[in-house]
């Protein structure tokens, strides 16, 4: 992360639907791979990994490799607002994201991480 993320560029991000729902099942789960990502949202993993790409380009998100598996989880720089705001919202809309988190722990062969 080079420069710290505004207010501005951080609403800009969260502004799509598949992106604020990335971030925050990523904020509720701690990480997430691509293909759990997949499944919760139920959309291709191309479509995913572009959406992925630009959080991370953004800041937002920090990946890892562990062999097969990517994955996703907040950038440990992000301000403390950042994810205290984060945090906030996830825990205000857990019915919002329902439907994502019911898909997710019902994944056959989750990856252990």
């Amino acid at each position: 992360m080079t420069q710290p993320i505004t207010p501005t560029a951080l609403f800009k991000c969260l502004a799509d639907d598949t992106r604020s729902k990335i971030t925050l099942l990523i904020v509720a789960q701690g990480e997430l791979c691509v293909c759990e990502l997949t499944a919760a949202l139920d959309l291709s993993q191309p479509k995913i990994s572009r959406h992925l790409a630009l959080l991370r380009s953004a800041g937002l998100l920090m990946d890892r490799r562990q062999g097969q598996w990517v994955y996703y989880r907040l950038h440990p720089a992000l301000p403390t607002w950042v994810t205290a705001l984060l945090k906030d919202v996830v825990d205000a809309n857990q019915c919002w994201l329902g439907t994502e988190t019911t898909r997710l722990c019902g994944m056959d062969g989750r990856p252990d991480n």
